[in-house]
């Protein structure tokens, strides 16, 4: 078994995205005198949702990218499932902030959901297919 280095290296750059969309809500919080919820604030609920979205999402996509990197999976591989990830994640909030059906949000918010869906996909998929082969 491999210890999944190149998984973890996306992963602490990942960390610090969560990071800054977590910090974006609390100053959000801080100038809008919110301590729960979104007080009707949409760029607030905006902020939390695009926190929110990504602490759903990318833990399970990694978890598994780290476990097919663990298991053997091409490295070059593992870094297209994991940079993917990545974009997404950058896009993602960048659309969260737009209006409906402008490009920023078509390819922000529309686009990195539909990469985060694909990897999260991919990567369920190649771990049904290793175990189904056993390998």
């Amino acid at each position: 078994m491999q210890v999944p280095t190149i998984t973890s290296g996306y992963l602490a750059v990942l960390a610090l995205i969560y990071a800054a969309l977590g910090l974006r809500v609390a100053l959000l919080r801080r100038k809008n005198l919110v301590l729960f919820g979104d007080s009707g604030n949409t760029d607030l609920r905006s902020a939390i949702r695009a926190h929110a979205h990504f602490a759903e999402y990318v833990p399970i996509t990694a978890l598994m990218v780290a476990m097919l990197e663990m298991s053997g999976f091409a490295a070059l591989r593992i870094h297209l499932l994991m940079a993917t990830l990545l974009v997404a994640r950058l896009l993602h909030p960048l659309g969260m902030y737009a209006k409906p059906m402008t490009p920023q949000f078509v390819v922000g918010r529309i686009g990195g959901m539909t990469l985060t869906i694909l990897v999260m996909i991919a990567s369920a998929v190649q771990i049904l297919l290793r175990l189904w082969r056993g390998s």
